[in-house]
């Protein structure tokens, strides 16, 4: 399939429609993320603000309960969609990263990077050193997700081998890039607030306010699938408690999920809405993903190919 082919959105107890896609450039989503991050979302910012573009009433606070590289939480605050946004991470190098930044030590973070000097000798040197300075380990989980394959944190993950043009581990390591993003993201960090802790939990804590929304993306393993297993240290997850604290929400939320039967089954169980949207993988591929939530009549009106962008938050 690409682009010029026809494009299924799909919906519970309804027939396919089929709609012609209108391609969309995701490279022109702004790239506020530092993080290089497997499953990252940016290619579903323009979703995301037309959510909450066709809302009735501004949301006062976003809860990622998921959120890896951020990037939706950032959309939201920097556009002003939200005035807060409660991030969630279990993964302890990624919530050193974010750890760091909510405790005002984001430029110092960027003051670090651009004072590395950059080597597969140094880098080496680097991650073998044992840190318990928060603000090291952040740096040492920017490294490590610039240079490691995919930028794959989980266990049995490596180096880059030949990288972009043959440049190795070095391809993905921007220095004057990445402190530019960490400064930006200062900026915002009084209105974050940073949690390392179980999503679950955090959902069933915001689940009752009305003026909360969510933003869904947990590892993709529903259905047998392997690759949260292999992307995520953090993949074990009840799939149906999930869903069942999903039904809770008085506000509103959305979530993405890998296309599989046993997550359809269970969305249908608790009187959920589907589509299928479809996005382009880095190795143009087109691939489709799907999104549930409570109400999904307003995304039929879009219908837009999504393509990520060179980085990936």
């Amino acid at each position: 399939m690409n682009i010029q082919q026809q494009l299924l959105f799909t919906d519970l107890g309804q027939s396919e429609v089929t709609v012609k896609p209108k391609p969309i450039n995701v490279a022109s989503v702004p790239q506020r993320s530092p993080f290089r991050y497997p499953g990252g979302k940016t290619w579903f910012v323009p979703t995301f603000r037309n959510w909450l573009l066709n809302m009735t009433n501004r949301p006062d606070v976003l809860i990622e309960p998921f959120a890896g590289g951020g990037i939706i939480s950032l959309t939201a605050l920097f556009e002003d969609f939200v005035h807060e946004a409660v991030m969630v991470e279990l993964d302890e190098d990624i919530a050193a990263v974010w750890g760091t930044v909510v405790m005002g030590q984001a430029e110092w973070l960027a003051k670090r990077i651009l004072g590395f000097e950059f080597s597969k000798e140094s880098v080496v040197k680097e991650l073998s050193t044992k840190h318990t300075d928060i603000r090291e380990k952040a740096f040492q989980t920017i490294l490590k997700n610039r240079t490691f394959h995919g930028g794959i944190l989980a266990q049995g993950s490596g180096f880059l081998k030949n990288g972009e043009n043959g440049k190795g581990i070095s391809s993905r390591w921007y220095p004057q890039t990445l402190a530019k993003r960490f400064k930006s993201i200062a900026s915002v960090t009084d209105r974050i607030d940073f949690r390392e802790d179980d999503g679950l939990k955090v959902i069933q804590e915001f689940s009752g306010r009305k003026n909360a929304i969510f933003f869904i993306d947990p590892p993709y393993t529903a259905g047998g699938k392997k690759a949260g297993r292999r992307l995520y240290r953090h993949y074990d997850l009840d799939h149906n408690q999930l869903f069942s604290l999903c039904e809770q929400i008085q506000g509103d939320f959305l979530m993405t999920y890998d296309n599989a039967d046993e997550v359809k089954q269970m969305a249908r169980e608790h009187g959920f809405q589907m589509r299928l949207i479809p996005m382009k993988t880095t190795h143009h591929k087109t691939m489709e993903e799907l999104v549930i939530g409570k109400d999904l009549s307003w995304m039929d009106q879009y219908r837009e190919v999504r393509e990520p962008a060179e980085d990936y938050g």
